[in-house]
This record gives C-alpha cells, sequence and structure tokens, in this order.
C-alpha cells in the first residue's frame, strides 16, 4: 500500500504590530514624504549658518571704506574694490607671515601624525599596565587650560634657547596636539577587526606587511580627520605665539592679523576682512586636496594582502 504523505503546514508570518509597520505601508511613505524635506531644509539652514562667515567676510572685504562707514550700510558692495587686498598684503607683510604659519603647521602636522599613529596602535592593541597610565595622562592632558601652563612653558623654552623660534613653536603645538590626535586615533585603530589581521597573518604576510597593506588603508580617514585637526588648529593658533614669538620676521598670520585693530580699539575692518579672508584660503585649500580620503580607503583594506 501506498503511504499518504501529509502535506506541509502552512508557513505564517507574523502579523505586523501597530508600531512595526513594514516600510512600504502607505503610512511609512507619508512619513518618508514629511520628514525628507525637513531633512533637506535642516541641511540647507546649517550650510547657510556655517558660510555666512566666510560670506560676510567676502562682501566686506570689497567694500570700501566709505561704505563700511556708512549711516545706512548696504548687504553688497557697490562696486568690486580690490584696494583692501592690496593694503593688507603691503602694510602686515601677509605673505611672509603666512610661510611662518604654514611652515609650522605643516611640520607639526607631520610630527603629530608620525608620533600618534604607532602609539595609538600599541594603546589599542597591546592590554598593558601603561595602557592605563597613557589613557590617564592624554584625558588630564586636555584640563590645563592655556594661561596655567604658559609661564613654565616659557621658562623651559627659554633656558634651551626655543624662545623667538619657530621650532619651538614647532614643539609647543606637538606636545599640545598630540594627546587628542592619540585620542582619536585610537578610536579608529580600535574600530579595526582584530579578525583581519590574524587572516593577513595566517595567509604568511608578515606583521610589517598586514599593518601596510590591511591596517593602514582601513585608517585612512582617521589620519585624514587627524591631520586636519592639527593643521588647522596650528594655523589659528594665537595665543601660545604671541607669548613665544617677538620677532616681527617670525610671526605668524594670527599675530599679523592683529595689527588691523589699533591701540584704541579702532579696527579697519575692510583690511582686517580682507586678510581674514586670504587667511582661510591655506586650510580650504588643505581640506578640498585630502578631503577625499576621508571616505576613500575605508574598506580597501580588507581586500588587499
Amino acid at each position: 500500500m501506498t503511504q499518504a504523505i501529509a502535506p506541509a503546514p502552512e508557513t505564517r508570518f507574523p502579523e505586523p504590530t501597530d508600531g512595526q509597520k513594514p516600510k512600504g505601508t502607505p503610512s511609512a511613505k507619508r512619513t518618508r514624504a514629511v520628514t525628507r524635506p525637513l531633512q533637506y531644509i535642516a541641511l540647507a539652514l546649517y550650510i547657510v549658518f556655517l558660510g555666512f562667515p566666510l560670506l560676510f567676510l567676502l562682501i566686506t572685504a570689497f567694500k570700501t571704506p566709505q561704505e563700511l562707514q556708512s549711516p545706512d550700510p548696504q548687504f553688497l558692495p557697490q562696486q568690486f574694490n580690490f584696494d583692501n587686498f592690496v593694503a593688507a598684503i603691503d602694510k602686515a607683510n601677509l605673505i611672509h607671515a603666512a610661510g611662518n604659519s604654514l611652515f609650522v603647521a605643516v611640520l607639526t602636522t607631520v610630527i603629530v601624525t608620525a608620533i600618534s599613529l604607532p602609539a595609538a596602535y600599541a594603546l589599542a592593541r597591546f592590554r598593558t599596565k601603561l595602557r592605563g597610565v597613557a589613557t590617564g595622562w592624554i584625558l588630564l592632558s586636555q584640563v590645563f587650560p592655556f594661561i596655567l601652563i604658559i609661564i613654565p612653558l616659557f621658562l623651559v623654552l627659554k633656558q634651551i634657547g626655543l624662545v623667538n623660534n619657530l621650532f619651538g613653536l614647532v614643539l609647543v603645538y606637538t606636545v599640545w596636539s598630540l594627546p587628542f590626535a592619540l585620542w582619536m586615533l585610537q578610536g579608529y585603530v580600535a574600530g579595526v577587526p582584530v579578525e583581519l589581521e590574524e587572516a593577513g597573518s595566517m595567509d604568511g604576510a608578515s606583521r610589517f606587511r598586514v599593518l601596510r597593506s590591511i591596517v593602514l588603508p582601513l585608517l585612512a580617514p582617521g589620519l585624514v580627520a587627524t591631520s586636519l585637526f592639527t593643521f588647522i588648529s596650528s594655523w589659528n593658533e594665537f595665543f601660545f605665539a604671541l607669548v613665544l614669538i617677538q620677532d616681527p620676521n617670525l610671526q605668524t598670520l594670527p599675530l599679523t592679523l592683529a595689527r588691523f585693530v589699533g591701540a584704541e580699539g579702532q579696527v579697519q575692518l575692510g583690511q582686517l576682512a580682507a586678510a581674514s579672508l586670504l587667511a582661510t584660503i591655506p586650510s580650504l585649500v588643505f581640506f578640498a586636496l585630502i578631503q577625499r580620503r576621508l571616505t576613500s580607503g575605508l574598506m580597501s583594506g580588507a581586500v588587499k594582502g
């Protein structure tokens, strides 16, 4: 006799509750139709909020002194006037000061990145007793304000002959930026799966090959973010440079911009806006050159080696 085969039980999927509606339902589509324009509006307002200071500098830099002192000021200049740019460059020796700032910022960025990368990898991967001490030092170093350390710092640098010296300024910026850069890179290293390194080692790759071909490409966004933070903070720093640099030929760009404010508080607004606008160009160029690396290389190391 042929044994009858029972039919397979019908698979029943749970009905979605009121709080868990499928994404394709009309209610979900209506919600997205309402929230998506609000997201674009919020993003547009945020872009305007970030871009307005730069737009204000651009407009002010092209205004004449008569337009700036007018009792009925207009938002846009009547005509584009380049006299403020010429006067700012000639009066304050802006090009030379920008060269000093560029030298200090680039050298500081290179040194901080070279030191923080292996140190961050060691803190994230090696569980030793010094790890807690190093982490505590990183957090503690960010507590002290500038004004508290500037006097002993000045005395130490004076003893070793690095006051009124750009290399002394680089040393100060390196020590000040290193803890935060190390903290940032440590988080990026901790986010790289250890299994990728183990897989590379099992395939016969050496320790250096694993770090170069697998870990380093994955850390590219972190290195870019750290370099950008270090460069901009060194480029814009004012207080340490004000105390440590007295020679006019060694003054950085923030110190030079302070010359446009008179002793009685009178600001040469047009020239200051033109000089400030020129001072932002290197930061924008540096960001434009490396911003692609913020996303590229995020997972490229996982398929190499």
